[in-house]
């Protein structure tokens, strides 16, 4: 959608790439506290920080990277998520000014130093670090050795991970290269792909059967493989061949 958005007072401005799959509750949690003026994923951002400052990000579920300014404070807020999915790089020119970017490119004409920005962090500039916001307990193997793996859980937070992965405004597809993953997440997306997510399975999907690809040389182990799980799962499977 058209950016940059703006909360209704037009005080806080945010530019943003990247999907946020929890949307949908954050809007129902925060639309009696923060009026919604798009219906971009992504302005939940803004709400978050209306209510809570800069310590929101490990409240997204997504993929995101992102530069917002409050006029009123006259600070920003600079943001990546967890895994650093989507790219964002920093650098600083001769004055020391910092500039953002989702491409190295765009900085190489105007900064000195150029770095990538660290993944599962955040900047704000009331106090100048870069703070890392996701922290989990099986960050240290000691904490979590002795835990008793629960299947039917991991299995669970599987299939709602894809799902939540499966909102979008145009039809999606699945790569396919016959392995394990890819053949397990195509699987789950073709329990979920006849309907669509995003409005709680209430309409019908863009395309009538979940389209699967593979790029491959042609004849190779892989193009089998991936054809076999596509005739297994009945998608619409298509091979894109590349010559060496």
């Amino acid at each position: 959608g058209a950016q940059p958005l703006y909360n209704q007072q037009k005080t806080h401005v945010l530019a943003v790439n990247g999907e946020i799959y929890n949307h949908q509750a954050l809007r129902a949690e925060y639309g009696d506290r923060y009026q919604f003026q798009t219906g971009s994923d992504c302005e939940v951002i803004l709400a978050l920080y209306q209510e809570k400052g800069p310590e929101f990000l490990d409240d997204l579920q997504g993929m995101f990277a992102f530069a917002l300014y409050d006029s009123e404070k006259n600070a920003y807020l600079i943001g990546r998520d967890h895994l650093g999915i989507i790219p964002l790089y920093m650098g600083y020119d001769e004055h020391g000014q910092l500039y953002v970017a989702s491409e190295m490119k765009a900085l190489v004409p105007v900064c000195r130093t150029i770095k990538e920005f660290p993944a599962g962090s955040y900047l704000w500039s009331q106090d100048g670090e870069i703070r890392s916001y996701y922290h989990r307990d099986w960050f240290d193997f000691d904490a979590v050795k002795d835990n008793v793996t629960d299947k039917n859980e991991l299995r669970q937070a599987l299939e709602d991970s894809v799902k939540s992965h499966l909102m979008s405004d145009v039809p999606y597809g699945v790569l396919l290269s016959g392995g394990l993953d890819s053949s397990i997440i195509s699987a789950i997306t073709k329990k979920y792909a006849a309907r669509r997510v995003e409005d709680q399975e209430r309409s019908e999907a863009w395309w009538p059967q979940l389209h699967s690809f593979a790029v491959g040389l042609p004849g190779s182990p892989d193009l089998k493989a991936a054809q076999e799980v596509a005739n297994h799962l009945g998608t619409v499977h298509h091979e894109i061949h590349f010559t060496v």
